[in-house]
């Protein structure tokens, strides 16, 4: 398969079961989102998996971070969009090699995950139905060109970020949501007086929000 991955096998077996996907951030690995597994719902496959770029020493991305001579920081969008495929086929591959079911895919991404998260739900809807968008922000540049073409009506997302966050300022996330808003899409947006990182409340949050 496309991408090394962690698997939680559901403890509630049913002929196919429902998908959270983990998409971790930048310079981290499938580890990470993946020590929450056994707090989430028990009749899901959790899949945690490793972004493809290696950082060397258990660091991976999706796509490079390169700086400027005047310290800007840009996104290698290129990389990017590779990555944004890449995703979209391993739901594929995961699908046809688990007993999955492929109308119930949930994407949980955090930071540069969560980047992609947006960028694959909008370019391939029909693959994905619901995204946990967590501390990062929608960047239009990573998705299929004509993504406000497809149809988004069933499309649900769970959006939350740090009021402190260092990393990724929290108006990237705040300037996000009207845009989501505006193409049609259900989206519940939170905040937490956290840093870049995942709140037990954010957490517990996102947890209500799947069971509904």
């Amino acid at each position: 398969m496309t991408l090394y991955h962690l698997v939680r096998e559901p403890k509630i077996k049913k002929d196919k079961n429902p998908l959270l996907l983990l998409l971790h951030g930048y310079g981290s690995n499938e580890e990470d989102l993946f020590s929450f597994a056994n707090e989430l719902p028990d009749e899901y496959f959790v899949i945690s998996a490793r972004a493809p770029y290696d950082m060397m020493y258990g660091s991976y991305a999706w796509y490079a971070i390169n700086f400027d001579a005047d310290e800007n920081k840009f996104s290698d969008i290129g990389q990017a969009r590779a990555s944004r495929d890449i995703i979209a086929n391993f739901i594929d591959e995961l699908v046809a090699n688990y007993p999955i079911d492929a109308k119930k895919v949930t994407l949980i991404g955090f930071s540069q995950g969560c980047i992609l998260s947006y960028a694959v739900a909008l370019s391939y809807p029909e693959k994905v139905q619901r995204v946990v968008a967590m501390s990062g922000y929608l960047n239009t540049e990573i998705a299929v060109d004509d993504f406000a073409e497809n149809d988004l009506s069933t499309l649900r997302i769970f959006a939350s970020h740090g009021t402190v966050d260092q990393v990724i300022p929290v108006e990237w996330a705040r300037k996000s949501i009207p845009v989501i808003e505006k193409l049609g899409i259900n989206i519940v947006y939170k905040e937490y007086p956290v840093g870049h990182g995942v709140a037990p409340q954010n957490f517990f949050d996102f947890k209500n929000w799947l069971a509904l």
